[in-house]
């Protein structure tokens, strides 16, 4: 095997070195403080950054990693991306054998189990991705378009509002820059930033002070960038006697990339409900503010009947896909959608 670079042979100490509850130990805090400053912060970027955004993704190889914010920068190729669907395609019908040449039996070009090939195929052909052909009473696949290389830089923002109360901020923080799968790595935090808190996060994270109020970003450090196309150090499990790491191949993080850059494109950021209630008002941000609350609220947990201040009405009629297509490059409902469509009818 060849030699690691250097980055990579410290930081694997480092993730074996990390103590637990390195920053000041306490209680997380709640749930909804933190969902209502990420959902801020994300109409922040949405409002001055031609990102694409997805929240709470996968962000592992083999381990489990969820990163709070991931920012797909669009690539040269990103038009052609837009142009095939405005949803997810599935990963293993981007890495499977079909291509948009010559047509293949369908079971052939999946290494997996049948049926779960079977709805790979479904779901990519609803999708626009494949089209069918029956050959000899069976069925092959092909693609309408060669998957596109789309997406540049993947930022990711890891948000903690309270300093005073980080959890296992700093182990995750270092596994992202062990990992190496983002291009650059940011926390956000409203919390006044001390030169203890500096050295308690690592050196390659940049920080971000947000307010949710006033939607002012403060730069306090910049984002040392990473290295994608290098062998990275994954942290698998970690123990009370002993921390699993594994080396994790250049190849196996551009097939993580891909996957959360397609998860981002399809799934965005606003993958709450809006509840029957007249006291939330989405505002031009589309945001679940309630005037009860007096504050953002989490819609599956905190609203209902249950919720002293619910007023049964409509849920407010904000189309949050036409502010996301308003204010990024995603493009809803695409001509390649409308195509897929006619194959189908054809199909029999």
């Amino acid at each position: 095997m060849s030699r690691l670079p250097a980055t990579i042979r410290s930081t694997r100490e480092a993730v074996r070195g990390v103590p637990r509850g390195a920053f000041v130990p306490a209680s997380e805090p709640t749930r909804v403080d933190e969902f209502g400053f990420e959902l801020a912060l994300c109409a922040h970027l949405e409002r001055t950054r031609e990102w694409i955004l997805g929240r709470q993704l996968g962000a592992a190889v083999r381990g489990r990693r969820v990163i709070d914010v991931a920012a797909v920068e669009p690539g040269p190729a990103f038009d052609a991306r837009a142009a095939i669907t405005d949803r997810t395609i599935p990963a293993p019908a981007v890495e499977s054998d079909v291509g948009p040449g010559r047509a293949r039996y369908w079971k052939d070009a999946f290494d997996c189990h049948p049926d779960r090939a079977r709805a790979v195929v479904d779901r990519a052909v609803e999708l626009g991705f494949f089209e069918r052909e029956r050959h000899n009473g069976r069925e092959y696949v092909r693609q309408t378009v060669r998957y596109p290389d789309w997406f540049g830089r993947i930022v990711g923002v890891e948000n903690k509002p309270d300093l005073t109360r980080p959890g296992d901020l700093e182990t995750q923080l270092r596994t992202d820059v062990c990992l190496g799968l983002f291009d650059e790595v940011v926390l956000a935090t409203e919390s006044y930033v001390t030169g203890a808190h500096r050295n308690r996060i690592p050196d390659e994270v940049g920080i971000w002070r947000f307010h949710p109020g006033d939607g002012e970003r403060e730069v306090v450090r910049e984002p040392t960038p990473l290295s994608p196309d290098e062998p990275g150090v994954e942290l698998v499990e970690r123990g009370a006697a002993r921390t699993d790491v594994r080396i994790v191949a250049p190849g196996e993080k551009a097939r993580a990339r891909r996957r959360l850059a397609e998860r981002a494109y399809g799934k965005g950021w606003r993958t709450y409900e809006f509840p029957a209630c007249s006291r939330v008002d989405p505002g031009a941000d589309c945001l679940p503010h309630c005037e009860w609350h007096g504050r953002l609220v989490r819609p599956a947990t905190e609203c209902g009947s249950d919720c002293p201040g619910h007023d049964p009405a409509e849920p407010p009629a904000r189309d949050a896909e036409a502010v996301r297509a308003d204010r990024t490059p995603w493009r809803p409902d695409p001509d390649g959608r409308t195509r897929q469509q006619s194959s189908l009818d054809h199909f029999g």
